[in-house]
């Protein structure tokens, strides 16, 4: 491998002279190059002693070198001048009006600080020629407001979304920024303080320190900052000055555990080339610089930058340098500038008669087109994607690295379209990735590690500690309390002094872990008042009259104003309706209703197959609502028949006794419990009567009750303690007291327990918004206070264990023999709801259930019916041909052999229909059928005036009915059908005769069962010894 090396820098020095040598045949010993090449004139201003300027002198000269290899066939060179600018504005101006008076350039890469750039950029105005820097950041120059500017690096301001991200991944809410004096400096900070509001983090101090000041002086700065409670510190500075910072920061004990220091691009991005003893003193930094791509292009200049400059790595300045050069070079090229710079200039006649300097810099005619074709160049450089918008770089993403053990780790990424840091940080807590995992996969996805802090400890800062020095809060505490309800607030005086012992309560345990769960310390002293004070903890109500004055935290109370009267025995036992007070109305109808319903649904069940159930209408609807209204008493005698109205009948009893049994233990509950009720019921009846109301003193209620309630101030009465709250409830208006006290919820909830009996809450809340902290207006610790409590206020075992300290009374105060009675003591339909969903719904599914049984055991009987043997149909066939009279009749009547005769007249006819139907028409058949049918039916009415006239004539008494007489007849007709459509299928091979073949085949299938009637129907009138001309032919 070490050979391989070999060969490879012996390779790469070849092309080097090669590249020189072509380079120094293609250029005339006058510098000014051979016939086919036209210089341009460029100047360069640089701070030659900085690493910066060093790093970047470097880089141009390789990228003139390296273009012009690339692209020997160009008509044009950059031929450059490099001045010194000794980090001083005057130099850097004075270098600039040599560079345009005497070299004649066309264009000035640099200077390279912002208050170099300021003046320069003032000067390449006045000439028309660009002033390209690619290492001036500051945001407060703005290439907008100067046409001629072109900045070919990142503005600052872009960095500060990354580095907002990282204190927001933190939940850092204060940080210090210390930034150096300089322009360079004092332009972001408005960015930062922007920035961070933005994610709601203060900057709690900015600490300004002059490039001038004495290590003494600094030193004294940060042990100002370390007395300081915040531990997050943002460094806005240059490379220079910085690693002085830090190494003083660490001999101050700031580079220790708890303490997070962010650097900036400006810092960053020079890492490599500081001293060891600076990278020692920056171990745990976090910091922010843009990302650079990986490219061939980069590898390869990497590699010759190691053959020369062993010591160091390029920085993302020397880059930007390259890239300018390259960019410069393709925008001479494309303007096709005249080799002459005298020729493509225009000399400046104003200020000749003065004689000063600027009066012999001339104006560029090709200036505006060059500075044109610059911003519309686009290539891709060692630094990335080259393209100018709005005269500057754009940013594409940044890299967040942490310095460890003298190298910097890159912990992260942050990009404008993709996740934010932040949401890295976040997935990484959830996932927990460990310290070895990386950045970014092969397939460019990002990932966080864990950074290393300062102290060499991977646990995040909080952000904050006690700080050492510095003022205190100053919190308002009220003493009125301390004589009243002291179980929120309670002040402990010393009894020789005029000082406070102790302060105890709940309001003051609240504020107490609230301040434990604050994300930074927050020294603070109590004060005793009685006249306010701008921060207030206490039992301090927030309404909206207060809040033009203070600012107030969330609540860690429930809200709102009561009123207290006092309770008499309510005796409702002397009311004669009292029977109706247990069911409220709603629910004795609804129970009528189910009482008809249910009735309803056992008649439908019932009354095709029960005898009980039959009868006239009024007699069916006196049986069956007897039925149902017996149910509820259990003493129903009627017998059911049907499964489904037993099924029916067993939820419905048992709704009924739970209704009963309810009904039954409400009315023994109002007839023996002794209750209470409000002596006043609302507010209008205080008002109506003229009654005295109470309040507590110094408190808001008396404004409610003035303003809002309508009482007149005459009528009003304060007190402080619970005590003075039970004498004037006691005695009443009418002997000095009061008919009611109005107070906030907490207060009252106190006296109830302290009083448990006798006394009552009535009538409506009037809404606030419960007890808080107050703070002056605009206060940022409001917030932060808010947020707390609400953790607080979360924390159920927390709650619960003040709630027991402070109240333990609260859940002794019912007392068994004194229940208050409510406007509304009976059941409601709701609570019966249940029951009553659950009875109609077995009752709706059991009528559908028996209706839908019937019809599909019909639909059954027909489907069978194509399936019949035909030597039952024969034999139904044969009986009908017997018409063998029996011993037990005499022969029918005249007009029942009419019946007989006509009966087989329609058979024949039948017999002959069938016979003449086709094998493949099916349709004849249904037509057959259809038209005897309706010759049958005028054979029935035949028939039926005949025996009406028989029935005058008294030769027979025949009872029969209509219908009756109509089964009989079709007895004959069906026997027939089902014999010849049997004879039809065999002979046609019929199989889907459509729906007049089922309906006959339906009226075969009853005939059995007419005949077995008919036969009953003899041997009753055998048994009866009734004459024979009362019975019908059976053949008919």
């Amino acid at each position: 491998m070490a050979n391989n090396n070999q060969y490879v820098l012996v390779i790469m020095l070849f092309l080097d002279l090669c590249l020189i040598y072509g380079l120094s045949s293609a250029v005339g010993e006058d510098g000014t190059g051979t016939s086919s090449q036209k210089m341009v004139n460029v100047g360069v201003i640089l701070d030659l002693d900085s690493p910066v300027g060093k790093t970047a002198q470097r880089c141009i000269s390789m990228a003139v070198l390296d273009f012009y290899a690339r692209n020997p066939n160009y008509r044009t060179k950059l031929n450059l001048t490099v001045k010194d600018s000794r980090n001083d504005v005057v130099s850097a101006a004075s270098a600039a009006v040599e560079l345009l008076r005497n070299e004649e350039v066309q264009a000035i890469i640099g200077p390279q600080t912002s208050n170099e750039a300021k003046f320069v950029a003032s000067l390449g105005e006045k000439a028309q020629i660009p002033i390209i820097s690619f290492s001036v950041t500051s945001p407060s120059l703005t290439p907008t407001l100067n046409r001629f500017f072109i900045r070919t690096a990142l503005d600052d301001s872009c960095q500060l979304k990354a580095i907002t991200s990282i204190v927001q991944a933190y939940g850092w809410h204060e940080v210090v920024v210390i930034y150096e004096d300089t322009e360079y400096g004092n332009g972001l900070v408005p960015y930062i303080i922007d920035a961070l509001q933005q994610i709601d983090t203060r900057v709690s101090y900015r600490s300004v320190i002059s490039p001038s000041s004495s290590p003494l002086k600094i030193l004294k700065e940060l042990n100002k900052l370390r007395a300081m409670q915040t531990r997050v510190f943002l460094v806005h500075m240059t490379s220079s000055f910085g690693s002085q910072l830090f190494v003083l920061a660490k001999d101050a004990g700031m580079m220790s555990e708890e303490y997070a220091w962010i650097i900036t691009d400006g810092l960053s991005s020079v890492l490599d080339p500081m001293e060891g003893k600076v990278i020692d003193s920056m171990e745990g930094v976090v910091g922010v610089r843009p990302y650079v791509p990986m490219s061939t292009a980069l590898d390869d200049f990497k590699m010759r930058w190691k053959q020369k400059q062993t010591h160091s790595k390029i920085s993302i300045f020397g880059l930007w340098a390259y890239d300018t050069v390259w960019a410069l070079a393709k925008a001479v090229e494309l303007v096709e500038l005249q080799a002459n710079y005298s020729s493509a200039l225009k000399k400046n006649d104003i200020g000749k008669s003065t004689g000063g300097i600027l009066s012999q810099i001339g104006v560029s005619k090709t200036g505006p087109r060059l500075l044109q074709t610059l911003l519309s160049t686009k290539f891709e450089g060692l630094s990335g994607r080259i393209r100018l918008i709005d005269q500057q770089f754009q940013p594409a993403a940044f890299e967040i690295f942490n310095v460890i053990r003298r190298r910097e780790r890159v912990i992260g990424y942050w990009t404008p379209n993709k996740e934010s840091f932040h949401d890295l940080v976040q997935s990484s807590m959830l996932t927990n990735y460990s310290s070895n995992s990386i950045a970014m996969d092969d397939h460019g996805e990002f990932f966080v590690r864990k950074p290393v802090w300062p102290g060499n400890t991977s646990t995040p800062p909080k952000g904050w500690a006690i700080p050492i020095t510095g003022k205190k809060l100053r919190i308002g505490v009220p003493a009125i309390t301390a004589n009243s309800f002291d179980e929120f607030m309670k002040v402990e005086w010393f009894p020789n002094t005029n000082e406070p012992k102790s302060f105890s309560g709940f309001s003051y345990d609240v504020f107490v872990a609230a301040l434990e769960r604050m994300p930074f310390a927050l020294p603070h002293k109590f004060i005793p008042f009685t006249n306010g004070s701008s921060r207030e903890v206490g039992d301090t109500t927030i309404i909206a009259s207060r809040t033009a004055y203070v600012d107030f935290t969330l609540p860690y109370s429930e809200s709102g104003v009561q009123m207290v009267v006092k309770a008499v025995k309510d005796d409702k036992r002397k009311n004669m309706w009292i029977f109706l007070k247990p069911l409220s109305w709603e629910l004795w109808l609804t129970t009528g209703g189910a009482i008809i319903f249910t009735a309803v649904v056992v008649w439908f069940l019932e009354h095709n197959q029960n005898i009980e159930f039959r009868g006239s209408r009024q007699q069916q609807v006196g049986t069956t609502l007897w039925f149902s209204f017996s149910t509820l008493v259990f003493a129903h005698k009627e017998r059911v028949v049907s499964n489904w109205t037993r099924f029916v009948l067993i939820i419905w009893i048992f709704v009924v006794l739970i209704l009963t049994q309810s009904y039954t233990a409400s009315l023994a509950s109002l007839l023996t419990v002794e209750r209470l009720q409000p002596a006043v019921v609302d507010v209008n009846e205080l008002r109506r009567n003229g009654a005295y109301v109470g309040y507590q003193k110094n408190s808001f209620v008396r404004e409610l009750l003035t303003r809002e309630l309508k009482f007149e101030e005459n009528r009003l009465k304060d007190y402080i303690f619970p005590e003075e709250y039970h004498t004037a409830l006691s005695i009443g208006s009418k002997n000095g007291g009061v008919d009611a006290i109005f107070d906030e919820i907490p207060y009252l909830k106190l006296f109830l327990a302290k009083y448990c009996t006798g006394y009552t809450i009535v009538g409506p809340t009037y809404k606030t918004d419960g007890f808080g902290f107050a703070f002056p207006l605009g206060s940022p610790l409001v917030a932060y206070v808010s947020r707390a409590i609400l953790n607080v206020t979360q924390d159920h075992e927390k709650m619960e264990q003040l709630q027991r300290n402070y109240f333990p009374d609260e859940s002794k105060c019912q007392d068994p023999r004194s229940t208050f009675s409510s406007e509304n003591q009976s059941l409601s339909v709701y609570n019966f709801a249940g029951l009553f969903i659950i009875t109609a719904v077995i009752s709706i599914s059991s009528c559908s259930i028996y209706t839908l049984s019937k019809f599909l055991y019909k639909k059954w009987t027909v489907l069978n019916s194509i399936h019949a043997k035909p030597s039952s149909l024969l034999s139904v066939w044969k009986h009908f041909h017997q018409n063998k009279p029996t011993d037990q009749h005499t022969p029918a009547s005249s007009a029942t052999n009419a019946r007989g005769s006509e009966a087989s007249q329609m058979l024949e006819s039948f017999h002959q229909a069938f016979d003449n139907v086709a094998k493949d028409e099916p349709r004849g058949l249904s037509r057959v059928v259809s038209m005897h049918l309706d010759e049958r039916d005028s054979k029935m009415k035949k028939i039926e005036e005949e025996q009406t006239r028989t029935r005058e004539g008294h030769e027979v008494s025949l009872p029969l009915h209509r219908a009756e007489l109509d089964k009989l007849l079709r007895v004959a007709v069906q026997e027939i059908m089902a014999v010849e459509m049997d004879k039809a299928i065999q002979r046609a091979g019929l199989l889907n005769l459509g729906p007049s073949l089922a309906a006959i085949l339906a009226m075969a299938n009853e005939t059995n069962r007419s005949t077995s009637q008919l036969n009953r129907l003899n041997e009753v009138n055998a048994s009866t010894r009734l004459p024979a001309a009362t019975i019908a032919n059976q053949d008919h």
